[in-house]
């Protein structure tokens, strides 16, 4: 019997819709095992009832807090990823699959990411805070004891700071992933040998005019290309 798909949750946000299709997009096509890609719309989710956080006016997309939802979304059962919608992978999510520890209650690149500019995206304010963007991609163990304390109430109703923090978990239950994984353009140093795994285009990326000229932004263009083309032939 083949193994199911493995959950991987992507942020969605109707003003970048087109992320998300290509984040989508650039790990189907590289996956070398099952994956389900499922969009964190929080309209949908509002009308599951299972987000009726008030309008966050820090909160840069709609998903800053509905990834907080994966836990319970996968049942408290096996592992999840998340990640942003502004993610391109250029590798198999099957790679870091192969990552997870259940040691952990979570995994992430552990960034000291302290970015300068004041304003990112279409506008929205970059805000500073300790971990900052480690909850940006999660490899969720749905079903370690210490997520039971990730109820859909928390997610609705704790701080932004407690939830980005991880604060319901010990530091001993946050295991880490290599940089490549979580690559931060404006932030990350380049690597050596080439592209790395997953560009996160955390500023804003080529779907915005005003960030055309970012680093790697040509390789997200191209996947936009190649997502277009798949659509003319009729695939998904």
């Amino acid at each position: 019997m083949s193994a199911a798909p493995f959950p991987v949750y992507v942020g969605w946000d109707s003003r970048e819709e087109i992320a998300y299709e290509v984040c989508r997009f650039s790990i189907e096509r590289r996956a070398t095992v099952p994956v389900a890609v499922v969009p964190l719309n929080q309209a949908a989710l509002r009308a599951r009832g299972l987000y009726d956080r008030p309008v966050d006016p820090l909160a840069s997309t709609e998903f800053t807090y509905t990834r907080f939802l994966v836990p319970a979304l996968a049942g408290y059962s096996g592992w999840a990823i998340y990640c942003d919608c502004d993610f391109l992978w250029l590798a198999d999510i099957g790679s870091l699959i192969a990552c997870v520890d259940d040691r952990y209650a979570v995994m992430c690149v552990h960034h000291d990411h302290r970015p300068s500019e004041h304003i990112k995206m279409d506008g929205r304010q970059q805000t500073l805070y300790p971990r900052k963007n480690w909850s940006s991609l999660v490899l969720y163990n749905c079903g370690h004891p210490a997520n039971r304390a990730l109820t859909v109430a928390v997610a609705n109703r704790e701080t932004g700071s407690f939830l980005h923090r991880f604060q319901w978990l010990d530091d001993a239950q946050i295991g880490a992933v290599p940089e490549t994984w979580n690559w931060l353009e404006g932030w990350s140093t380049p690597p050596a040998d080439g592209p790395p795994n997953v560009v996160h285009y955390t500023r804003g990326g080529p779907w915005f005019p005003e960030w055309m000229d970012v680093t790697y932004g040509a390789l997200w263009i191209e996947e936009r290309r190649a997502l277009e083309a798949a659509m003319a032939r009729g695939a998904r």
